[in-house]
């Protein structure tokens, strides 16, 4: 059976036991599969990157609330109302 690896970089879970920072440190910043049996098991995501795509999450998710707003009627307001 095939499996579609979302990465550029695999290793195994016995690698990922044996040196877990080198297994880190082999994506470069990008996103590691971790396979058991050859069989992704999980991706192990350094912090950075994991940071970036919770970012692009919350962006894409207020866009879809300003597109979702975007036929509402406008209330004015002033700032001492607020």
């Amino acid at each position: 059976m095939t499996y579609n690896v979302m990465a550029d970089i695999a290793a195994s879970i016995s690698e990922l036991k044996k040196n877990p920072m080198g297994t880190v440190a082999a994506g470069e910043g990008a996103a590691v599969a971790i396979l058991n049996r050859n069989e992704p098991a999980f991706y192990c995501v350094p912090a950075a990157a994991y940071e970036d795509m919770m970012d692009r999450l919350e962006d894409i998710e207020l866009n879809a609330i300003a597109d979702a707003r975007q036929g509402d009627p406008i209330v004015r307001v002033t700032l001492d109302e607020l």
